[in-house]
């Protein structure tokens, strides 16, 4: 099962990379970022492009550019990510990606992925990345793997 794109995944990686530090409304270099959190350059600065013009993000180019977040932390969500990267069809699709699956037409799963996924929803929506990145900074907790 594949929740979230590998570019979401990333992207939330970076994002709250950022709402950690100190000061995240300062530019980061997205080359620090991405050797921080052992990510393809390339493939996260498409990523926060995405970010960018979706206003999760804002970026400034030259020697001391970067990437910086567009907005208090408290006022960005997970779901604002995930709809700005992948969208928020995961959270309106069946589990085994069976087209016509609903109510009427249930896969397998449905009921158990129904209830699940609408909890998950509610998680993403009601969590910040202010709260997270407090997290992050008083836990130690990490974003890299291994």
């Amino acid at each position: 099962m594949k929740f979230l794109s590998k570019s979401c995944v990333n992207g939330i990686r970076a994002v709250l990379y950022v709402a950690s530090l100190k000061h995240p409304d300062q530019y980061v270099s997205i080359r620090h970022i991405s050797d921080d959190l052992n990510v393809s350059f390339y493939f996260l600065t498409k990523t926060l492009q995405v970010l960018t013009r979706n206003g999760i993000m804002t970026s400034y180019r030259g020697p001391k550019g970067g990437v910086a977040l567009a907005k208090p932390a408290s006022d960005i969500t997970l779901m604002d990510m995930i709809d700005a990267i992948d969208g928020i069809e995961s959270f309106r699709s069946c589990i085994l990606e069976l087209h016509g699956c609903g109510d009427e037409n249930p896969c397998p799963l449905h009921a158990y992925w129904g209830e699940s996924r609408d909890r998950i929803k509610s998680i993403f929506e009601n969590t910040s990345l202010a709260e997270l990145g407090d997290r992050i900074k008083k836990d130690g907790l990490r974003l890299v793997a291994g």
